[in-house]
């Protein structure tokens, strides 16, 4: 066993370090696994593979939900958002550094991505809070922190992916992704007024108080995105809608809301539609690759072996979850979410149900350490999208970022001692 890893680890490594698609070297693992380990045809069982997992009904929800984030990216969507929130977050302390909390949650709940989240929110708050007074630091540890909340708030784009690469249900995923989510909101929150009360004097003055009546008529510029939300997680909930059809809603919808808005016409729609085939055929392509190499590595035994050989060791279950979280945190300083995800399930999978680990629970604390990987150089894609915006290097919004990554940490120690935070809803939709 120990050959077989080491050889498979230092090919995948090369592959990876040597710039071929993830996706490739996905392949190219699973080929090495069984033409040299085993004797089973491998041609055979690559094309049955990739085959079996191109046409999931369930990975359907995939290309809609990332077409529906690409139409809201090209929408006015950021600027409603922050003239809806900015009057109610002038009283609280921080002021508006919040509506980068709360704007980024808002948008996480109908764009998926993570990116999406803070490319749409960057756009609007850096320059509007930069402008005002704020500390540009926080500014952009807020938004990168904050951004992250798309992996984790439904519709995730990475959830679908770890519900099909484990069998797991998409509903009940997005239903245990909701209280998290809320819950990173309010400990970034509770950042912010903490950090505001230690240095009042680097918060910029309150604008003048506006009426309740104004208040509640720029709020109304919030109405479209929330109807947006219930349309879509709603009808996953209470059952009207698979997410998959919840999808196509929340495309239908999307399309509305830009057209209403005037920003559809062709162009808008041709661009979409492009960037979302695009990021749909990508994800597919790892996903196809994950498949033959999970099929591999059962072929080979590999998985089993190395459950049992984890179990031999006598790990408590808050030991294995120390040692994943590390071992996640380093993967992705250089593999991105998805890569990730698809990258070690396989061989996870086994030593955590062996340990009575629940996976529901698991993809949720699998998506937050995730999270924390894509504020942490070298491969960090909020540090990437946020440089572009900024001109700053890269270790500089890094540190900025710092705080919301332990944050991040808090929360995983907060679902692990908790763990109803993650499993309530579910639990609640299966008794429906």
């Amino acid at each position: 066993m120990l050959l077989m890893m080491t050889i498979l680890f230092v090919t995948l490594l090369l592959l990876l370090g040597s710039g071929v698609w993830v996706a490739l070297s996905l392949l190219a693992m699973g080929w090495l696994g069984l033409s040299q380990f085993t004797s089973i045809p491998t041609g055979t069982v690559m094309a049955s593979n990739i085959w079996g997992s191109s046409y999931s009904w369930e990975l359907t929800a995939l290309p809609m939900f990332i077409w529906m984030g690409e139409i809201l990216f090209r929408s006015r969507l950021a600027d409603d958002m922050f003239t809806g929130l900015a009057p109610w977050m002038q009283r609280i302390p921080g002021r508006l550094l919040h509506t980068n909390v709360v704007g980024c949650g808002l948008f996480a709940a109908v764009s998926g991505s993570s990116a999406a989240t803070c490319a749409t929110m960057g756009k609007m708050t850096i320059p509007e809070l930069t402008g005002r007074g704020y500390d540009e630091r926080l500014v952009i540890g807020t938004l990168a922190g904050s951004a992250t909340l798309g992996l984790l708030i439904p519709p995730s784009i990475i959830l679908i992916v770890f519900a099909v690469a484990t069998d797991q249900s998409i509903s009940r995923l997005f239903m245990a992704g909701i209280f998290p989510g809320l819950m990173l909101i309010s400990l970034f929150s509770l950042y912010l007024m903490v950090w505001a009360w230690r240095y009042p004097d680097r918060v910029p003055d309150a604008d003048a108080s506006l009426p309740l009546a104004e208040k509640l008529r720029r709020a109304r510029r919030l109405l479209p995105m929330l109807g947006l939300i219930v349309g879509v997680i709603g009808s996953i909930y209470t059952g009207l809608a698979s997410p998959t059809e919840a999808a196509a809603v929340g495309v239908v919808l999307s399309l509305i809301l830009a057209k209403v808005q005037g920003n559809m016409d062709s162009q808008v729609f041709l661009d979409a539609v492009l960037g979302a085939v695009r990021t749909s055929t990508m994800i597919a392509f790892i996903l196809a690759g994950a498949a033959f190499l999970t099929a591999a590595m059962g072929f080979t035994g590999l998985p089993r072996e190395l459950a049992a050989w984890i179990g031999t060791m006598d790990l408590s279950p808050w030991m294995l979850l120390a040692a994943l979280t590390v071992f996640f945190i380093i993967l992705g300083c250089f593999l991105d979410g998805i890569s990730v995800v698809v990258l070690t399930t396989s061989i996870m999978l086994p030593m955590v149900e062996a340990a009575g680990i629940d996976l529901i629970w698991f993809g949720i604390y699998l998506v937050i350490v995730v999270e924390m990987s894509q504020i942490t150089p070298p491969v960090g894609f909020n540090l990437f999208v946020l440089q572009g915006m900024t001109g700053k290097d890269l270790l500089s919004i890094a540190w900025a970022a710092m705080p919301f990554f332990f944050l991040m940490m808090v929360g995983v120690v907060l679902i692990s001692i908790f763990p109803e935070i993650v499993t309530y809803l579910p639990e609640a939709m299966s008794r429906r």
